[in-house]
Formats: structure tokens, C-alpha cells, sequence
């Protein structure tokens, strides 16, 4: 058993789980000062039994200037993360991003309430 497959039988998926939100935590919009997952840019994020992870996202509009960074930065940094099988980045558009998608602390920080 080699090093990876050591790492993924010492960590549940939930756990991984967890650590691949915490990643997604370090992406931000360019526009706007809050990381993408308080924004709600991420709308599922599975892992399986064998690590591999699907990461469905949507951007704040079609016409994003991040559409083709934003989705390739987290899949990057969820590649990162030790044990990480294959991870595949979905950008979807239904249903279409809103501000009611946002946690209270992005609205906080943006002072929409």
C-alpha cells in the first residue's frame, strides 16, 4: 500500500469532505471580498468512498470574467489536498446564483442584509 492509499484509508469521506470545503474556503471571487463558499458559489461537493470528488459550482453571472479561472482554481487546490483520488469541477447554472445563496457572514461582510 503506497502513501495515497494509506491517506485514504485513514480519512473518512465526510472528512475529506471537510477538508475539500476548507479549500474551497481559500478561493475568492475577484470582485468581491469573500471566498467563494460563504458567497454560495458551491452548491454540492461529494466525495466517495475512494476519495474521488465532484465539486458543482455556479459563478455570479454567465458573463464572470473569472469563468474560466475561478472553476480551474478549485480544482487545483482541491487536487492539493493529500489523498485526493479524481476531482472533477462542474460549473451549473441552474439554479441560477442569488444573493439569497450567501451565508449571513458574506452578508455581513458585504453589508447586505
Amino acid at each position: 500500500m503506497d502513501a495515497q492509499q494509506q491517506a485514504t484509508t485513514s480519512v473518512s469521506p465526510d472528512e475529506m469532505r471537510e477538508k475539500v470545503v476548507d479549500q474551497i474556503r481559500t478561493v475568492f471571487d475577484p470582485e468581491i471580498p469573500v471566498n467563494i463558499f460563504e458567497l454560495g458559489l458551491i452548491y454540492n461537493v461529494d466525495v466517495t468512498a475512494g476519495m474521488d470528488v465532484l465539486v458543482e459550482m455556479t459563478l455570479t453571472s454567465p458573463n464572470c470574467p473569472a469563468a474560466q479561472s475561478m472553476p480551474a482554481e478549485v480544482e487545483q487546490k482541491v487536487r492539493s489536498i493529500d489523498g485526493i483520488g479524481e476531482v472533477v469541477v462542474e460549473v451549473v447554472w441552474d439554479p441560477p446564483w442569488t444573493q439569497e445563496h450567501m451565508s449571513e457572514a458574506a452578508r455581513l461582510e458585504l453589508g447586505i442584509m
